[in-house]
């Protein structure tokens, strides 16, 4: 029982500390992913097998199962530089960016 609680005591604080040094969206969502995916593991294993062996080795295969779909479904952020414009009747829109980003002066000097 012991050996059961230190080894999840480990693995939860193993992926908090890697959690919490993420900065992009993407290793935030991987390390979200590897909790809930690592804690649903455990309970997969402990149910299945009954043992503690069991119990780890579905956390594990769940915190890695679960970084990997936290880390692909990331949503893309927008590739393409967008510049708001006016048009002359006062309406704005938005549009790619003329130029190197120079909005509707084009980036000239």
């Amino acid at each position: 029982m012991k050996f059961r609680l230190a080894a999840i005591a480990a693995s939860a604080l193993l992926a908090v500390s890697v959690a919490g040094c993420s900065t992009s969206e993407q290793n935030v969502r991987g390390g979200t992913g590897a909790l809930i995916g690592g804690g649903l593991g455990a309970i997969a294993g402990q149910a299945l097998g009954h043992d503690t062996k069991s119990t780890v080795v579905g956390a594990a295969g769940g915190a890695l199962l679960g970084a990997a779909i936290g880390t692909v479904t990331t949503p893309q952020g927008q590739t393409q530089n967008l510049c708001r414009y006016q048009r002359r009747d006062g309406s704005i829109y938005t549009a790619p960016c003329e130029g190197s980003g120079g909005g509707a002066y084009g980036g000239g000097y």
